[in-house]
């Protein structure tokens, strides 16, 4: 965290950083924003139509929206997207601070929100909630290291930061009350993720975040703990200023459409399907060799990535699970060095010493892109998926498990459904039939799911996040 904090008031009482400028809460921005609109805004559904864009307001977050090379990516961003077709029109997100949403609501410089809203009472002065479109949990969030709390009972005498004017910060002055007496901490700026962050550093002894988020902070923290949930799950929905009719017609008949038809969870799976499983040893390992091993192969692999054109972070994160960035790794199978080649793959492709890493990592990537050209009838993402599981077990096996997919009536070119297949090739009554026979069908899946999360990982720390 930069700088530091104030600390030894009263229970629930508000510590502002000294650095911080902005000193206005929400709630007087909302009454301030209403004064100043008067009279009310024409029509939105009639103004995104004449425009041809939907403009909304979201968090700078990894729930919102985030840019990795150039691209947008986050969750409410791509249900937004989904939103926006359903529309016919462009989307344009816009990422102002928290104090600032309503404003630009009442002056039609956007026409909803999504940001991750906890859709409560609060606010329903001002705001109409959508239906909701997923139930979270909110959870108290502390560092491995700060041993002791499990409870509410154990945030006696600690302090809770917490965004200030948030949800999480109404949650906590609700409890207040009635909870052993514990310091409320409410900062004018930084989202769910900056305070992880501090915690995980040791900056801070505890926040609050929903769980989802939480748990994906988890990965790039690993020494982040999960305390205790708050009471139940709350709904999570968008946003439209008050009296916005038939947006929020609009709006109700498209998530209901998108949680019927399977595109909410499709969204939901892609970003945080996967989170609950954590190894932390191999987490704290892998953080630790991004910094004392990776160095020595990172322009080999970035050379290798470029050549065929892939995400270096991608093969970054293959190289890794493969060895560990061990140059001399070698498994009992005979497989070698950083991308642990077989004799016959490095004879294929020209390697005559396979623990030169270089030649070891170009040979290997090259490799894995002449498996990926070969499931060009499969569309992406999954296509990179059906790539990484053929690298480990073997392009036939996954043709098997293709074909038994089919067999079973599933989508032989899903991942989600192939997944399931491949586990099945360990069993005679499935393998018998097959072309390429038995194969341990489980590894490629916790091989893929590995590499997918390494590489998670690696994406996100190169993602930058402003503190708003």
């Amino acid at each position: 965290m930069r700088g530091g904090w104030l600390s030894g008031m009263e229970a629930t009482t508000y510590h502002i950083h000294p650095r911080c400028a902005r000193r206005i809460v929400f709630a007087a921005v909302l009454a301030l924003a209403l004064a100043a609109s008067g009279c009310s805004q024409p029509d939105s559904m009639a103004a995104i139509k004449a425009s041809g864009t939907l403009v909304v307001l979201s968090s700078n977050s990894f729930h919102g929206v985030y840019y990795y090379q150039d691209d947008p990516r986050g969750f409410e961003y791509e249900l937004c997207k989904a939103f926006a077709d359903y529309l016919g029109v462009r989307l344009h997100v816009l990422t102002p601070p928290l104090e600032k949403r309503m404003a630009m609501l009442e002056k039609g410089k956007a026409y909803m929100v999504a940001a991750g809203l906890h859709a409560t009472d609060r606010g329903s002065e001002h705001l109409d909630y959508s239906v909701p479109y997923r139930q979270v949990t909110q959870h108290v969030v502390v560092n491995r290291f700060n041993r002791g709390i499990h409870c509410w009972e154990d945030l006696a005498g600690r302090m809770v930061h917490v965004r200030r004017g948030g949800f999480f910060e109404y949650l906590l002055r609700a409890r207040a009350g009635q909870a052993p007496s514990f310091t409320l901490v409410a900062h004018s700026e930084g989202g769910q993720e900056f305070f992880l962050e501090d915690v995980h550093s040791r900056e801070i002894e505890a926040t609050v975040a929903d769980e989802h988020v939480a748990l994906m902070a988890r990965r790039r923290h690993p020494d982040l703990v999960l305390a205790f949930p708050l009471e139940g799950k709350r709904p999570l929905a968008w946003a439209v200023k008050k009296g916005d009719a038939r947006l929020l017609e609009k709006m109700n008949k498209f998530l209901l459409q998108a949680k019927a038809d399977g595109t909410v969870d499709r969204l939901w799976n892609k970003y945080y399907k996967g989170l609950e499983d954590f190894d932390y040893l191999d987490l704290k390992r892998f953080h630790r060799r991004l910094k004392t091993r990776l160095p020595r192969y990172r322009d080999a692999i970035v050379q290798a990535a470029r050549e065929n054109g892939f995400d270096w972070r991608l093969i970054a994160a293959v190289t890794y699970q493969e060895s560990h960035f061990n140059p001399r790794a070698e498994s009992y199978t005979g497989v070698r060095g950083l991308m642990q080649l077989t004799e016959t793959t490095a004879e294929e492709m020209g390697v005559t010493d396979r623990l030169d890493p270089k030649q070891n990592i170009l040979a290997g990537v090259a490799y894995l892109r002449k498996l990926y050209d070969r499931f060009k009838d499969i569309p992406e993402p999954d296509r990179m998926l059906f790539t990484l599981a053929a690298y480990n077990v073997g392009y036939g096996h996954v043709q098997d498990a293709r074909n038994l997919a089919s067999d079973q009536g599933m989508d032989p070119n899903s991942w989600s459904a192939v997944s399931k297949t491949l586990p099945l090739l360990r069993l005679r009554k499935y393998y018998r039939n097959t072309t390429y026979g038995y194969c341990r069908g489980t590894e490629p899946v916790r091989y893929v799911n590995r590499v997918l999360t390494y590489y998670d990982i690696l994406t996100k720390k190169a993602v930058i996040l402003r503190r708003v």
